[in-house]
């Protein structure tokens, strides 16, 4: 086994009497890890305190062998090595994309001009914003916008990318080519995603850690979490008696996901998101709230 990118060792966080993350240990290596989690699961609490934007309560994180709990010269060091897109960017509207790009590279340490602006050309392209590179920042679309941040995040190759709900805002073929974008990145380092697009955990990760209530309730291979649910996932002419969720295909047959298959019911291949609502029953504090 490689060296892990990123560990996490005994890591929680708590705000006052509310724990948002449960004593936590984690090993992020080199490829595409997608983070999974209903609403209020403590995913943006895990990625802020990996990104070094929060101090844990408890445990150690380390980003390519750098203490990110440790001194702020141990911190600065860590925050070398990665980089972070959260949910919601603010934006210096005034600036154009490049000038907005630009100034970002300077707080990144890129002090030489002609590489820095190498640079930004670089990630302007790798994001398809080459030809908005002179448009200003308020004139540009929400999707745009939203990958305007993603070519911060990727400034620089980072060994670590954390990334919170990235294809927000971003139609099919956009997020086709990001998924092209971040696997590309994660050839030499570990990108973390946050996600409630289940697709794009199939067609892109490696790895799925789902998390719920603070807590880690599954973390392998996205084939080792959809073959929990083999056997599980059926296909008939009506819903499925007990089923967590049942919907009409557009084929007019109903899809069920769990339940007691009747006699006419035909087994089918289950997806990353019949595998995550499956785990999610498995827990009697989230069944009320699925149903």
């Amino acid at each position: 086994m490689t060296t892990p990118i990123a560990t996490l060792r005994g890591v929680s966080k708590r705000y006052g009497s509310t724990r948002a993350l449960e004593a936590t240990d984690l090993d992020l290596h080199r490829g595409v890890i997608g983070l999974l989690g209903p609403n209020g699961a403590g995913k943006t609490t895990l990625l802020r305190l990996i990104a070094s934007a929060l101090p844990p309560s408890t445990g150690q994180i380390t980003v390519a062998g750098h203490n990110v709990t440790g001194t702020i010269a141990e911190r600065t060091a860590a925050r070398r090595c990665l980089a972070y897109l959260p949910q919601e960017v603010g934006f210096p509207r005034g600036m154009t994309a490049f000038d907005f790009l630009d100034y970002i590279a300077v707080l990144k340490e890129w002090r030489a001009q002609e590489e820095r602006h190498r640079e930004v050309l670089r990630v302007l392209a790798l994001v398809q914003l080459h030809d908005r590179r002179t448009v200003r920042v308020s004139a540009l679309s929400g999707g745009q916008r939203r990958r305007l941040a993603l070519a911060q995040a990727l400034m620089g190759n980072p060994d670590l990318v954390v990334l919170d709900e990235p294809t927000t805002g971003l139609d099919p073929e956009q997020r086709a080519a990001l998924r092209g974008i971040l696997s590309t990145a994660a050839v030499h380092g570990c990108v973390l995603l946050a996600t409630h697009q289940t697709e794009d955990v199939s067609a892109l990760c490696d790895r799925v850690i789902v998390l719920d209530q603070g807590r880690v309730r599954f973390d392998g291979t996205v084939p080792q979490f959809v073959s929990r649910a083999s056997g599980q996932v059926w296909i008939d002419a009506a819903p499925t008696d007990g089923a967590l969720s049942s919907w009409r295909t557009g084929t007019g047959a109903v899809k069920s996901v769990g339940g007691r298959p009747g006699p006419d019911a035909s087994a089918v291949e289950p997806s990353v998101e019949d595998a995550y609502l499956l785990l999610r029953a498995e827990d009697p504090e989230t069944q009320g709230a699925m149903r």
